[in-house]
């Protein structure tokens, strides 16, 4: 990372102490996800927006390092669940059972009860069982058996899931991919970072080290994110964006108001990572197309290929370029 991309001290009430912990937090990640900073940048974004986090790709270019660094690396408490096809929801939220010495019911809380909840091969479990995350993920509680009950906070849900592989496979549908703040790419790495890699390959697999955060250092910077100004014009930006999301021909399905939303509060936490107190156009920019690809449909009349794997970011990418940018 370079100097220029440092993380400083910006005048949204954050202490320098708590940022230098940011900073190693991102250290750390680069050192579990080697060659790949800006895909680290954009988890934590997504973590500071109060997001969810969706990791697509391929088997073996570290989906499951990234998450596991990020959850490990703060001291919160930690989750994972490998989704099969057999799984229930009750495996997921917990359940209630008859405990007879109490003469009494008790509801023993799942993994979702978690800080960090990592969703190994999310699309590899039924929608019965995917849609027990809906609640969670939008409310920050679950409703089982008529109570609610609160999630700890922060509560993030990082998923991942192979785009490649069909078989036994149960695509999410737009409800749920509404609710991740942003879809990443790992992608390969460069040829150096794999050498470090090959280099480094009978160590133990990196999975993060302490950064010194807390729970109660993330919700600061969480609301920290909040007081980073936003001048209208970069609104009005975003708002056009979204606008020809909603009027592409080769669109069938825009961006919700829900995503708009995400793309504001994840300016608002790119701009605090990189030390400022205010967002720029080039924050929309960079965000856009990890915020709203998965959260467009593709017209199957379109000269696109539906089923290409980039389709939305193309379109994207194409939007982008005919919104102009604010000066």
């Amino acid at each position: 990372m370079s100097q220029r991309d440092s993380i400083v001290a910006p005048p949204t009430g954050v202490s320098p102490q708590i940022l230098a912990r940011l900073a190693e937090l991102e250290r750390s990640l680069g050192s579990a996800l080697r060659g790949k900073p800006e895909v680290v940048r954009l988890s934590l974004v997504c973590l500071l927006a109060r997001g969810h986090l969706l990791i697509e790709d391929v088997p073996g270019v570290g989906k499951t390092t990234l998450a596991q660094a990020l959850a490990r690396s703060v001291a919160c408490r930690f989750d994972r669940l490998q989704f099969t096809s057999d799984m229930l929801p009750s495996d997921v939220l917990g359940v209630t059972i008859y405990n007879s010495h109490a003469e009494a019911f008790e509801f023993k809380p799942g993994p979702i009860f978690s800080n960090f909840l990592l969703a190994d091969e999310i699309n590899r479990t039924t929608p019965k069982t995917q849609s027990a995350l809906l609640e969670a993920m939008n409310e920050g509680q679950v409703t089982i058996d008529g109570k609610r009950h609160e999630l700890p906070r922060p509560f993030m849900v990082i998923a991942t899931q192979n785009p490649v592989e069909h078989h036994g496979t149960y695509p999410l549908p737009e409800s749920q991919l509404d609710r991740f703040l942003m879809r990443l790419r790992v992608g390969y790495p460069d040829a150096a970072s794999e050498r470090q890699i090959l280099r480094n390959s009978d160590r133990a697999l990196p999975q993060g080290t302490p950064s010194g955060l807390v729970a109660a250092d993330v919700l600061h910077l969480q609301d920290a994110v909040h007081r980073v100004t936003v001048e209208e014009a970069l609104v009005d930006y975003i708002l056009a964006i979204v606008e020809k999301t909603r009027n592409h021909e080769s669109l069938a399905l825009g961006v919700s108001p829900r995503g708009s939303q995400a793309l504001y509060r994840a300016v608002q936490a790119l701009a605090l990572l990189e030390g400022r107190d205010y967002a720029i156009p080039d924050d929309v920019k960079r965000l856009a197309t990890p915020l709203f690809a998965h959260r467009v449909v593709i017209n199957a009349r379109t000269t696109l290929v539906p089923r290409r794997a980039d389709a939305g970011e193309r379109v994207i990418e194409e939007i982008l370029s005919q919104v102009e940018v604010p000066l």
